[in-house]
């Protein structure tokens, strides 16, 4: 059975030529780039040049981009480095839907006295930057939003963010793992202070993050050792998934077309299909202001993980926004707090494209996934039957 895969905000393909990139650099290329020797040396020109091919996607520096194990690293050292280098000050800004990586992150750090503020998103899942505006003071250390949610591909006006967050003399920080690669960047001419993404989001390997941190910006370091990362985060390199990161950023930039213009309208496609032919059926989120490739739709009165397993027997990846999977009856956090009806918010499925996805696989899925609702809708105790 063959797999179509609509899961790319959790993971993606590692693309072919990352891959063929990354493969020698584990028995052949395998010297420590911190070594005086020649052999040693090359790997530390690969390096230089992954850093150059990250800087180049994200309009900056390449001495601003500091490698990390990921995403979730590259929050944290960001979360924490920030505060550390500002004693001072105890108040912290973030939203209601972020990533568990800086929702968690600053909600343990409530617990050892700081002060956090989470702000509130409206039925589309957008926020209100007055209510951003109002709780900045003189205590606000940092500022902490997504660029880009992972769950409904609603983007936030970062830049204007970043703009009011400088005003008050905070330092801003945004998890970007959903959004590099499939929106323009550029760094060098906004207030971003630093900036979070993952290799495994955008056709890179696991394992490999970055976080951007923009110069000037004071950050305490979260790795403490060696001289790595000039001094910012020690650890002997992840040499073949630093190499990888820097191939699949490079690709990031040629294919940008592809991802806004190929994937936007296959992704379209399905939506209308499925809104279309999937009665008591809704959209999650902005309809405009969001991602190319994401769409999250709820369906009434059914659950979710029932329709990811009966979509899995035809061998369609997708993913739900409940986290019922997990032993908890709870919905995603992120649809109650745009308001989500409960009966909704259980029955939502997030379906994720990347440049590898083709046309007959969506033609596949609108002809499966309509039948699966009706028979699970048959099934349902929820739904009013004829009489």
């Amino acid at each position: 059975m063959r797999t179509i895969y609509f899961d790319n905000n959790a993971t993606t393909k590692v693309a072919e030529q990352v891959f063929e990139e990354i493969h020698p650099h584990f028995c052949e290329l395998y010297g420590n780039p911190s070594s005086m020797h020649t052999f040693g040396g090359q790997i530390g020109r690969k390096i230089r040049q992954a850093r150059e091919q990250v800087a180049n996607l994200l309009g900056c520096d390449p001495g601003e981009i500091v490698f990390t194990s990921g995403g979730t690293e590259s929050d944290n050292m960001a979360i924490k480095g920030a505060l550390t280098a500002q004693p001072n000050k105890r108040t912290i800004i973030t939203t209601r839907v972020e990533h568990p990586a800086v929702l968690t992150v600053c909600r343990d750090l409530e617990s050892h006295g700081y002060t956090v503020v989470e702000l509130n998103v409206d039925k589309e899942g957008l926020l209100d930057l007055d209510e951003l505006e109002d709780q900045l003071d003189d205590d606000t250390a940092l500022v902490t939003i997504m660029y880009a949610n992972n769950e409904t591909g609603v983007i936030f006006p970062i830049d204007e963010i970043a703009e009011l967050v400088a005003d008050k003399g905070a330092i801003f920080h945004t998890d970007a793992v959903q959004a590099v690669g499939k929106i323009p960047l550029n760094l060098s001419k906004s207030n971003i202070d630093l900036l979070s993404l993952s290799g495994h989001k955008l056709h890179g390997p696991k394992g490999v993050g970055v976080l951007y941190v923009r110069k000037g910006t004071r950050l305490s370091p979260l790795m403490l050792g060696g001289h790595q990362e000039a001094g910012r985060r020690a650890g002997t390199e992840n040499v073949p998934g630093i190499v990888g990161m820097g191939k699949a950023c490079e690709l990031a930039v040629e294919n940008f077309k592809a991802e806004n213009n190929k994937v936007k309208s296959l992704r379209d496609k399905l939506e209308r299909a499925i809104l279309k032919e999937c009665p008591d059926s809704r959209l999650n989120g902005d309809p405009e202001n969001r991602l190319p490739n994401t769409t999250n739709i709820s369906f009434e009165y059914i659950e979710g993980e029932a329709i990811l397993l009966m979509l899995d027997q035809y061998g369609i990846c997708a993913s739900s926004g409940s986290a019922c999977t997990s032993g908890s009856l709870e919905p995603s956090h992120v649809l109650r707090a745009m308001g989500v009806p409960f009966t909704a918010a259980h029955g939502s499925i997030r379906f994720s494209l990347s440049r590898y996805n083709t046309e007959e696989e969506v033609d596949f899925t609108i002809e499966k996934l309509p039948p699966i609702i009706n028979q699970l809708r048959e099934l349902s105790p929820f739904v009013t039957k004829n009489a």
